[in-house]
């Protein structure tokens, strides 16, 4: 199976816009959305029978038994996080809570023990194709294992499956380097702007550290011609292949407003998409 990511670093680009583009390019038989923080791609991908969905349990979190309790305030006094409301006896914010053990250990009573939390969920859809996505709960952590988990899903199918599209988070964070790992190929999507110039050069710096092998395209490439220049030149200067640009095109909202990829009719940002795609096909050969 070979892996393409589509990656951004940085919001908003238009990554799941090509990602979802691809899977129906490609018809693809596997594929998996990465960004476990807003996970989207099932808006415009299709899925139906759900096969697996379990709970992913994240760090593990302190729970108070108020039978033992005495009421001391020891836990609160020596919980760095402030965690640990002592109105009566102890009352563990689990938000707050960074799952560190101190109170249970500090406890004269055993009143505290840490058990497991469901930090989000995985769910695997399979009809032709297989489908993985994960959502991570607010304010929880370990997303890169979330990752990871997603990823898993596709394994059985290494074999029989010859191209998986992932989409992948925005950033450079614990889920984009889990998302990086293992993959055949990372399509960066770039943005023609200040901001999205800074976030790809920062990217492309991280999967080129990580020795994944990186191609770049432009989304909306005429909303700022310099820019776009800009970044051409820029992969030019890396050494990275440059395998495209995307107009600006109302039809893609449109058709994304209405739960289809920009490539179930014919369009401009479609035509140019598929262009991008033979170019990337080539490419992760």
């Amino acid at each position: 199976m070979k892996q393409l990511l589509v990656l951004s670093g940085k919001g908003g680009t238009g990554k799941t816009t090509v990602a979802s583009a691809f899977i129906d390019l490609s018809n693809a038989k596997a594929y998996a959305d990465c960004d476990v923080d807003a996970p989207n791609l099932h808006l415009v991908a299709e899925h139906h029978n759900k096969t697996i969905s379990y709970d992913y349990k994240g760090m593990q979190k302190a729970l108070v038994d108020p039978e033992l309790c005495i009421g001391c305030g020891l836990c609160a006094s020596h919980c760095r996080f402030d965690a640990i409301d002592m109105t009566d006896k102890a009352k563990v914010d689990t938000n707050s809570c960074e799952g560190c053990s101190v109170c249970e250990y500090v406890c004269p009573v055993d009143a505290i023990k840490m058990v497991d939390n469901v930090a989000g969920y995985v769910e695997v859809y399979q009809n032709e194709a297989v489908f993985s996505t994960a959502k991570l709960k607010m304010g929880e952590g370990n997303s890169g294992l979330l990752v990871t988990e997603v990823k898993n899903q596709l394994k059985p199918y290494k074999e029989t499956v010859e191209f998986a599209v992932i989409d992948g988070s925005p950033g450079i964070g614990c889920p984009v380097i889990s998302s990086i790992s293992g993959v055949d190929l990372i399509l960066v999507v770039a943005e023609p702007t200040v901001s999205g110039i800074s976030d790809m050069d920062r990217i492309v710096k991280t999967a080129v550290r990580m020795g994944v092998k990186t191609a770049v395209c432009i989304n909306k490439a005429d909303i700022n011609l310099d820019n776009s220049a800009h970044i051409k030149k820029y992969c030019e200067n890396v050494g990275l292949p440059f395998v495209g640009e995307i107009p600006y095109d109302v039809n893609a909202i449109r058709l994304i407003n209405h739960g289809k990829s920009v490539v179930s009719e014919r369009c401009p940002s479609g035509e140019a998409i598929e262009k991008i795609y033979h170019e990337v096909r080539s490419v992760i050969k």
